[in-house]
């Protein structure tokens, strides 16, 4: 993701601002005793995205990556609404507790600006179900410029997206953090709908970090600085989760963009391995091919 791209991360405040009162009010209503779930992946499955991650020759990517992965952000079903076809060979691909959690197509969200698309809608939709019990939950990124000014758009969108189908969204436009009532308001709408609310962790766009849930999922898309500066900020996640946790939170779906170009680490296996002894979760631990071989 080169979205909220720095030249220079030295120059961030990458501290993460406080969780808002409105969280904790959300959260006192869920059982701290229910099963809590999470999912960590990537963004995509490919070994031009994550190289070092697969061993050579490997020919079946997301087969492989399943088994390093819990969880997958399905950036691509974001260019092209998959097949019934599709879903149905990704699904067969994966161990019984991998979750997908497609994106919305552009075709929807950008070209369309939620505008007239219901059948299109419908059309991934009726593909995405046949993930069946591995369908983690879809999500609606809106365009840079889809500002509050079509906010009535957006609930229309969102009242009547199907039940029985979990949604989470992200707002991009900064008049949306500019204004507290306006942001309120968009935020009681997801609330009211059981939809989760985004948080963008991004290098540029320190905005993104609302920390205002709406539902008992937090939804984190993180974005390397590529810089030794992630390992502290995956530690104060794990430290802000352990805090969501302790209030009621149910669900962490949590994924890094991260490029690997094979000499980097990967931090999915930091953040992975520490939240496992932090929270006394055993969540298989991705690790580059190489690293691998050695256990």
């Amino acid at each position: 993701m080169k979205f909220g791209k720095v030249d220079n991360p030295l120059l961030i405040d990458f501290k993460l601002p406080p969780i808002k009162d409105k969280t904790f009010e959300i959260l006192e209503k869920y059982s701290k005793d229910d099963d809590f779930e999470v999912f960590i992946g990537g963004a995509k499955w490919s070994k031009l995205e994550l190289k070092g991650l697969f061993p050579p020759k490997t020919k079946d990517e997301l087969t492989y990556y399943s088994r390093q992965f819990n969880s997958i952000e399905m950036n691509g079903t974001f260019y092209r609404s998959p097949t019934k076809e599709q879903v149905i060979t990704w699904k067969n691909k994966t161990p019984k507790d991998f979750k997908f959690f497609p994106k919305i197509p552009q075709s929807i969200s950008h070209y369309g600006r939620l505008f007239n698309v219901r059948e299109k809608l419908t059309a991934f939709l009726d593909a995405i179900t046949l993930f069946e019990e591995k369908l983690g939950m879809t999500f609606l990124q809106l365009h840079d410029n889809y500002s509050p000014n079509d906010f009535e758009r957006l609930k229309d969108f969102v009242e009547s997206f199907p039940k029985g189908y979990p949604l989470a969204v992200e707002v991009r436009n900064e008049k949306w953090f500019q204004n507290k009532a306006i942001f309120d308001e968009y935020c009681e709408l997801l609330q009211k709908n059981k939809m989760a609310n985004i948080i963008v962790d991004t290098p540029g766009r320190r905005d993104m970090l609302h920390m205002q849930l709406t539902s008992p999922d937090l939804f984190v898309r993180f974005v390397s600085a590529y810089h030794p500066l992630d390992y502290e900020r995956l530690d104060e996640w794990i430290e802000r989760i352990k805090e969501l946790k302790q209030a009621g939170l149910q669900n962490v779906y949590f994924f890094i963009h991260q490029s690997l170009s094979g000499k980097e680490e990967l931090y999915a296996t930091y953040f992975t391995e520490k939240l496992n002894k932090e929270l006394g979760l055993q969540l298989r631990v991705p690790r580059l091919y190489e690293e691998n071989l050695l256990f």
